[in-house]
């Protein structure tokens, strides 16, 4: 018998002319070829035939190799009606057993020369609960230990104390890349406070970082998640956030703060307000210090508005809710919909009452097939829950609002924290947009509108100055849209809006050249130089005050006195504006245009990163605070922060890897 490429020949058979099939890799022997036999029948074509009954089969045709599948079923099914026979007879003398796979090397045996590491199993089981949420006590549940046993019987089981230090090592390792990447940043820091309740009298604070890296990254990382007492206190907020101040090295690094302020009263407020100005430079009179969350401010309009109309709402859910509880209910409404020939082809959906945009598609979807309500009475007597036209209007108004809240809200849910600048027009447009219905000749409209334009107009001049100085450092608006957007909805009184911004920027750059002031030569020549040395050089206070002050007034001069002197602002103010379109990336403009404007590029870095909400995307139209389950608040605080905060880095993959474990410092 003669043997090439692994296929077995009789010496009554030609062998298969391979050498017309280059591209055919080459095969191992199978045991199959035991039981069959090869024959070239045709150019290009190989058939096997099997040694019992000689029946034939495909194997090759043309460049395709139809593999040995079908011939191993063909012997081990008992297909073959020779090997049947002779088993039914007991012939199994002559009869070879049916063909069974070679046995396969298993990495991880020490057999192949590759040694089982329990250290590293132990670590892999810890990243794997961390990521999918599941309990520490899943490594002593006889499924797991069973399941492990088979795919690596050298592993020992470990007990859940084991894997929760595993977590916590995990944690530690991770922050402290973290902790190197936050320090090696040229700008600030943003940071986020998000309450979580439990069924105990406890909360949660989560508190997250935002900040871009000198490559111009945007990041956003769970820095701390706190328990304190619920409802909150100026002792546990201050802690709070003085905690993670001291964990992260970021006193002195704060720009911003928001949180949700329904949590907190204007004394608490103004005692944090206080409390981060003792532990942070003050950049323009502490203006940064104490934003509002965007999503929360339209979640609770979006409740006012239902809440307004919750008698009409609760009519259209019971309506719903009896269509949809029963298929012959379902069944008349669609013959009743098609008889009156309503084009939509929604379908109806009953709301989830945590998230208020489930109601309003509920609510929209209704409206598209009021006809169909309006009439269903006469196709089925049994509904009595029938709304007047007047009431579908009212529906119909409220859905056109609640439309407007969805659209803001949508900009938070496209990317996990949008940058600063891409805030401003949508919450100007929504501005505009309550500002008319507020005024509205129409009474209903008018009254269900104008308590909410009154929030939010408070939010809107709290926050839109900020938003307006983030507007401005996108080059394809700057101030021009800051312009048009104040004359649009303040008219006359516009002016000093605008005035307001242009002033906090050009306050902000001055701020900014300060603190970059001892690492740029003053003057134009070596003076800069040598007052740096000195400085670094001199013991604290040995250097003359009226030198460096002599300096910082000259230095100042060409911004206040000097009328033909241009700044790095005035500069960019004045080019022509960029052409609009999708796919512009602010922060790769800035990027490569930082060494255009060295100053302005470190105020970009900071107000870009500014968040504008203190929710992650999927909480966006929450009704209700999130609350931690009964089983995560069972666990140690310590605990709860590693496996939280350690999801958070591996999941947005934020931390370096182990080729690279240093972060570039952006050089101004």
């Amino acid at each position: 018998m003669a043997i090439d490429a692994g296929i077995a020949v009789t010496n009554n058979k030609e062998k298969p002319d391979l050498g017309e099939h280059p591209n055919l890799p080459k095969r191992k022997k199978s045991i199959v070829w035991e039981y069959f036999t090869v024959e070239t029948v045709g150019a290009g074509c190989t058939r096997a035939y099997c040694k019992q009954c000689n029946k034939s089969f495909s194997y090759i045709n043309d460049s395709k190799l139809a593999g040995t599948s079908h011939l191993k079923r063909h012997i081990t099914l008992g297909i073959c009606q020779v090997i049947r026979q002779k088993n039914q007879q007991g012939e199994t003398q002559d009869t070879p057993n049916p063909p069974k796979k070679r046995p396969r090397a298993t990495p991880g045996y020490a057999g192949n020369g590759v040694s089982f590491d329990q250290s590293r199993s132990n670590h892999d089981i810890a990243k794997m609960i961390i990521l999918h949420d599941y309990p520490l006590h899943i490594v002593e549940q006889q499924g797991f230990i069973d399941l492990v046993r088979i795919l690596q019987p050298q592993f020992n089981p470990i007990r859940s104390d084991s894997v929760e230090e595993d977590c916590v090592a995990l944690y530690v390792r991770e922050k402290q890349n973290l902790l190197n990447l936050i320090n090696g940043i040229p700008g600030l820091v943003n940071l986020t406070l998000d309450l979580w309740t439990s069924n105990e009298a406890m909360g949660y604070v989560f508190v997250r970082g935002h900040f871009i890296d000198g490559n111009w990254n945007l990041h956003h990382p769970v820095l701390n998640v706190i328990k304190v007492p619920f409802p909150l206190s100026d002792g546990s907020l201050s802690h709070t956030i003085l905690t993670c101040l001291s964990d992260w090295n970021l006193e002195g690094r704060l720009l911003t703060l928001a949180l949700d302020k329904s949590f907190s009263s204007e004394t608490l407020m103004g005692n944090l307000k206080g409390f981060l100005s003792s532990k942070n430079p003050v950049i323009l009179n502490d203006q940064f210090l104490n934003q509002n969350c965007y999503a929360r401010v339209l979640s609770h309009l979006a409740l006012d508005a239902l809440q307004a109309m919750k008698e009409t709402v609760d009519k259209v859910r019971q309506s719903v809710k009896y269509v949809k509880s029963s298929e012959s209910h379902l069944e008349k409404f669609i013959e009743l919909k098609q008889q009156l020939q309503v084009p939509s082809k929604v379908d109806l959906v009953l709301d989830d009452t945590s998230r208020w945009d489930s109601t309003y598609h509920m609510l929209l979807a209704a409206c598209e097939l009021m006809e169909v309500f309006a009439c269903f009475d006469t196709a089925d007597p049994d509904y009595r829950m029938t709304l007047t036209m007047d009431e579908w209007k009212q529906v119909e108004k409220l859905c056109k609002y609640l439309k407007c809240f969805h659209d803001a809200a949508n900009i938070l849910t496209l990317q996990p924290y949008p940058t600063a600048n891409l805030f401003f027009p949508e919450v100007s447009k929504l501005q505009v947009e309550l500002t008319y219905a507020a005024f509205s000749d129409d009474p209903f409209l008018s009254g269900l509108i104008k308590p909410l334009y009154e929030k939010f107009d408070r939010y809107w001049r709290e926050s839109c100055p900020i938003l307006a100085m983030a507007i401005a450092l996108d080059p394809r608006h700057k101030m021009k849209l800051v312009e048009f957007t104040f004359s649009k909805i303040l008219g006359e009184n516009a002016e000093p809006w605008i005035r307001t911004v242009d002033d906090a920027l050009r306050e902000m750059f001055i701020e900014y050249n300060i603190q970059m002031l001892p690492f740029e030569t003053i003057n134009g020549d070596d003076e800069g130089d040598e007052i740096m040395i000195k400085t670094e050089l001199c013991p604290e206070g040995s250097l003359d005050d009226s030198i460096y002050l002599d300096d910082y007034e000259f230095y100042i001069s060409d911004f206040v006195g000097n009328q033909q002197f241009k700044s790095e602002l005035d500069e960019y103010l004045e080019e022509p504006l960029l052409s609009s379109h999708q796919e512009f990336d602010i922060l790769c403009w800035w990027r490569l245009n930082g060494y255009r404007y060295p100053t302005l590029s470190r105020i970009a870095s900071d107000l870009l990163s500014m968040p504008t909400s203190t929710v992650s995307r999927d909480s966006v139209f929450d009704t209700e605070i999130r609350k931690m389950d009964s089983y995560r608040s069972s666990l140690s605080p310590r605990t709860i922060e590693a496996l939280i905060c350690a999801k958070d880095w591996l999941q947005n993959k934020i931390l370096p890897t182990d080729d690279s474990k240093a972060f570039v410092k952006m050089e101004f």
